[in-house]
C-alpha cells in the first residue's frame, strides 16, 4: 500500500496527480502552520514552500505539533522541512528563513504558486502578505485568532468580509478595506475571546493563553481547504 492509496481512494488517481502537482506557500509554522503543513504533506501535495524566521522554546511545547524537547532552539523551516520529508521523501520542500514583511514578500509569493496557507499572526505582516498575494491573483486561505478560545464547535470558515466576532479577522478586514477581499478565505471563531491577563516576550510582543486543541482544529481546517481548492476543477 503506497502513501497515497487512501487519499486516491476518495479523490481517484486525477485528484492523486492534482496535488502531486500543486505548489503551497505556507507562511508561519507555528501553532497553526504545523497543522497545516502536516495536512497537506500526507494528502500529497507535491511542492510546499514553508516560511518563517523563529526557533522554538519551550513555551511552544503546549500546542505546536513541531516542537518537541529535541528541537527546541531549532529552526522551525528546518524542522518543517524535516518532519515532511519523513512522512514523503519525494516532496519537494523549500524552507525560507526569513520573516515576512513588506520587503519579503514577492520572494515568498515568487513562483507562481497555487495557493497561499497564511498562519502568522503579526497584523502589519498578514495584511502585507495577504495583499501582494491578492495582487498576483494568487488564492489565499488566512487563519485568524486561535488563542483565547476553548470551544472548537465555534471554529467556522467563510470570506474575510463575512467573519464575525473575530478581533483579528475585523482588524484585517479594516486594513483591506480599499481591495477586493473576495479570494480571502478565512478560518475564524465565532467565540468571543476569553480575555485574560497576559504577558510579553522578549522582543515586547503579547503572549496570549491557548490550549493545543484548538490552534490543531484552525490548522486541519485550514489544510482541508487549501485541498479542496486544489481539487476543484
Amino acid at each position: 500500500m503506497t502513501m497515497t492509496e487512501r487519499t486516491g481512494l476518495l479523490i481517484g488517481a486525477q485528484g492523486v496527480e492534482r496535488l502531486q502537482s500543486s505548489f503551497v506557500v505556507i507562511a508561519g509554522v507555528g501553532a497553526v502552520g504545523g497543522y497545516v503543513l502536516e495536512g497537506l504533506v500526507r494528502a500529497g501535495v507535491g511542492h510546499i514552500r514553508v516560511v518563517d524566521h523563529d526557533v522554538f522554546d519551550e513555551t511552544n511545547l503546549n500546542r505546536q505539533l513541531l516542537a518537541t524537547r529535541d528541537t527546541v532552539g531549532q529552526s522551525k523551516v528546518r524542522t518543517a522541512v524535516e518532519r515532511a520529508r519523513s512522512i514523503n521523501p519525494d516532496i519537494d520542500i523549500e524552507a525560507m528563513d526569513v520573516m515576512v514583511s513588506a520587503d519579503t514578500v514577492e520572494d515568498i509569493l515568487s513562483g507562481g504558486p497555487d495557493a497561499l496557507a497564511d498562519a502568522i499572526d503579526t497584523v502589519e505582516h498578514k495584511v502585507a502578505l495577504l495583499r501582494a498575494a491578492m495582487a498576483h491573483g494568487i488564492p489565499c486561505f488566512s487563519s485568524m485568532g486561535a488563542a483565547l478560545h476553548l470551544e472548537t464547535q465555534m471554529i467556522r470558515v467563510a470570506p474575510l468580509k463575512r467573519t464575525k466576532v473575530c478581533p483579528l479577522a475585523a482588524t484585517v478586514r479594516s486594513k483591506l478595506r480599499d481591495t477586493d477581499t473576495g479570494s480571502i478565505t478565512c478560518v475564524y471563531s465565532e467565540e468571543p475571546p476569553l480575555l485574560r491577563p497576559g504577558t510579553r516576550d522578549a522582543h515586547g510582543k503579547s503572549v496570549l493563553g491557548s490550549l493545543p486543541t484548538v490552534p490543531a482544529v484552525f490548522g486541519m481546517t485550514l489544510a482541508n481547504e487549501v485541498i479542496k481548492h486544489l481539487l476543484q476543477d
